[in-house]
């Protein structure tokens, strides 16, 4: 059954599924304007999510050929991903930050074998053990598979930090939170919020500030980033925490009286949450500290780390992400200068400083 809610002041959003995913579905988001409907964020490329994206659009009284617009907030598949379809439906634009709109060229052109690759290497670094990189060489020597998102529109407009969108009738602020992606944004509403509650409008968070959840934050994963150069990236490479961390801390400034995030559910008191996560994260890093005083390889910090689920019942792809997430960590730590990676790799070991 599609499921629709109506934020008021011509905001709507979609309930849309995310097929074999924890997280269920994906929050996307109607905005009228004066110029058409606008959309924040897709869905995951899946016939049974098109069809919901395509029946919440008629239950909210237009369609897919009716799109003005799309404002991506970040590059990953569960939200770029049916932003082709909308723009075979409708001719509308895709917008996205720069830094995300590179990944996603780099990923249409480069050949699964790269990817794999690179993945391979990333893990092996990492002190993965041979069964965990088994499946890898073996999907890489018989010529590697589909990846998500390759159906997703290039986008043809660049989203830039602090601007005002060009969306008549509406005053939307592009907010560059990266972190989760390089290219992450929020999106401020400058409106007064319809029920009048107190603060500065509703912030539609994408996957930066969630009410009940905790954002992957890994590494930023492109075979080619040394390549990037033209302009040099301002955020920073190694440091995607610190990134996320310095994102939280301006959204939390904003005051909103609302956030519409891509998923779970609408949510009051940014700042409090923004609070929490940074609290959640400060414990973290202490507790790495606390693991590091001997070398541990990332996979055996990940190994050792405090997840929702003992290790051995994680699978096998989510055990890749938190040895990333574990990374992340650890290269924080290090940038902090709390942590320094011990000479003599591969694989990387770090301990505390």
């Amino acid at each position: 059954m599609t499921r629709v809610t109506d934020h008021g002041g011509g905001v709507r959003s979609i309930r849309v599924p995310i097929p074999d995913n924890p997280l269920g579905h994906t929050l996307v988001h109607l905005l009228d304007t004066d110029r058409g409907p606008v959309l924040i964020d897709t869905g995951w490329d899946d016939p049974s999510s098109w069809r919901t994206l395509t029946e919440g659009l008629h239950a909210c009284g237009t369609s897919a050929t009716e799109i003005h617009g799309v404002v991506v907030t970040h590059h990953h598949p569960d939200h770029h991903g049916l932003s082709g379809r909308i723009r075979e439906e409708s001719g509308a634009w895709i917008a996205m930050h720069a830094a995300d709109t590179a990944v996603v060229r780099r990923t249409r052109e480069a050949e699964p074998d790269l990817w794999l690759g690179y993945l391979t290497d990333k893990l092996e670094r990492a002190g993965a053990p041979e069964e965990h990189l088994t499946p890898l060489r073996a999907a890489r020597a018989a010529g590697g598979g589909r990846l998500p998102g390759l159906r997703a529109a290039v986008p043809d407009r660049e989203i830039a930090p602090g601007e005002l969108l060009d969306l008549a009738g509406r005053r939307l602020r592009a907010i560059w939170t990266p972190g989760h992606t390089p290219g992450h944004v929020c999106l401020h509403l400058e409106e007064e919020h319809p029920a009048r509650r107190p603060g500065r409008g509703r912030l539609f968070s994408g996957d930066h500030l969630l009410p009940g959840i905790t954002p992957h934050i890994g590494l930023y994963e492109d075979p080619d980033d040394d390549t990037v150069t033209d302009p040099p990236p301002v955020f920073d490479r190694g440091d995607p925490l610190g990134d996320y961390l310095d994102s939280l801390e301006r959204v939390g400034r904003l005051g909103v009286a609302e956030v519409l995030p891509a998923h779970q559910h609408a949510f009051t008191g940014a700042a409090d949450r923004v609070r929490e996560l940074l609290a959640h994260h400060e414990e973290r890093l202490a507790g790495l500290l606390r693991l590091l005083s001997r070398p541990l390889t990332p996979w055996q910090v990940a190994e050792r780390m405090e997840w929702n689920r003992p290790w051995a019942d994680i699978p096998y792809g989510s055990r890749t992400i938190a040895v990333s997430e574990a990374e992340s960590h650890l290269r924080r730590l290090a940038k902090l200068g709390r942590a320094r990676e011990v000479p003599g790799g591969p694989p990387a070991r770090y301990e505390a400083v």
